[in-house]
Order: structure tokens, then C-alpha cells, then sequence
């Protein structure tokens, strides 16, 4: 079976927190904190709202050519693989279905993601392209904002949002979260697996 973006299974482990946006829909909200739970890594960890772990990154490297996402089990749901070539001035990435392994050469991505090059079109607003796949002339999303201040929008090819990443306020004036916890937020019918994808790709780029 050929994978694409869309044949990633949409369901995620636990139960989400889910709140009406303008849009009239239910969207599910996660906490995600830049932080893993495995002492001497790097990574993340994502909850729901009632406390559920749902996603995990641990990672023994600072910047690891790799990053393996994984659900709150530890199954792996999705690789992110680092691609330079010394011809193309833009760094890309490739998003594979669970673990690679030794079988990176071989297997399909499901996408394409390349970093947005401002010296040669400034946008300052535009972070990153998805494709489905590289030789793709016409992205199937578009990531626009500042993962620095962690307020970031994914837009399809209407230009209509289906993932945000944003600040996670203090609750009744308490103390500032800062920008190692903040949240994301997933449209209806968008995969959240791949949503929490691009927040890793985003954190390759601009970290």
C-alpha cells in the first residue's frame, strides 16, 4: 500500500481535550513541554488534558539526524530524517511511517518538508513547505509565524488553519510557562500524529 499524509491513521492514544474554536468545530488540544521523561536525553513530552501521556521524543543527542516520534507506549508513529545536499541552499526533511531503521534507503515517505529560504523569498511570515512529495512544485501546506515565540499556524492549500502551535497562558495570573511548554492544537479531520511532526520539524529548524 502506498503511504501519503492522509493514510496515517488520525486516532491517538488517550483521550484529548477538545474546545470550540470560530471555526464551529471540536479541536483537540495538547500540552506539549520541550522535555524528556528519560533523564540525559533531550526530547518531548506531550499530555491531554486529563494528565495522559500521548506523545514522547527521547532523544541522546542534542540535534540527532533523526528523530523518532512515539506514542505515550513508546511505539514508534512516525521518523523524521534530516536530508543535505551540497546543490540545494534550502535543508529538507523526510517524514516516514514508524521506525526506519536499516530500511531508510528503501522506504517510501510519506512527505516532504523543506525549510523556507528568506534570502531568496522574503516572506518573513513563512517558516516551512510540506509535500507529498519532493519533486512537488505546489506545497500541500504551509507553516507560517515564529516557532521562537511559539506561535505558529499550519495552512492547507486554502489557506484554511489546521494545526496552531501557541503560548500556554498561566491560569489566574500565575506564573509564566515560558517557551519549554505551550500548545498545540489540532483542527478536525487533520492528523494530530503529523501535527506534532511539524512541531518537531520546526524545533530541527529554528532551535
Amino acid at each position: 500500500m502506498t503511504l501519503s499524509l492522509k493514510s496515517i491513521p488520525r486516532a491517538v492514544p488517550g483521550n484529548h481535550h477538545e474546545q470550540d474554536l470560530k471555526s464551529g468545530g471540536a479541536w483537540t488540544s495538547l500540552t506539549v513541554w520541550r522535555k524528556s521523561l528519560v533523564l540525559s536525553c533531550h526530547g518531548f513530552t506531550v499530555i491531554d488534558c486529563k494528565g495522559n501521556l500521548v506523545f514522547r521524543v527521547d532523544n541522546y543527542a542534542g540535534r540527532p539526524e533523526e528523530v523518532i516520534l512515539m506514542d505515550g507506549s513508546g511505539k514508534p508513529i512516525l521518523t523524521i530524517c534530516r536530508r543535505k545536499k551540497l546543490r540545494v541552499l534550502a535543508d529538507s526533511w523526510r517524514v516516514y511511517e514508524g521506525e526506519v531503521g536499516d530500511s531508510f534507503s528503501s522506504k517510501k515517505p510519506i512527505c516532504c518538508v523543506k525549510k523556507h529560504m528568506k534570502t531568496l523569498h522574503p516572506n518573513v511570515s513563512v517558516l516551512a513547505h510540506v509535500y507529498h512529495r519532493s519533486s512537488d512544485k505546489k506545497c500541500a501546506y504551509m507553516i507560517e509565524g515564529s516557532y521562537g515565540r511559539r506561535s505558529c499556524r499550519v495552512l492547507d492549500e486554502s489557506r484554511r488553519v489546521v494545526a496552531e502551535i501557541r503560548r500556554k497562558e498561566a491560569v489566574n495570573g500565575g506564573a509564566s510557562f515560558g517557551l519549554e511548554v505551550f500548545v498545540l492544537i489540532v483542527r478536525p479531520g487533520f492528523n494530530p500524529n503529523f501535527a506534532m511532526a511539524i512541531v518537531l520539524l520546526l524545533d530541527q529548524m529554528f532551535s
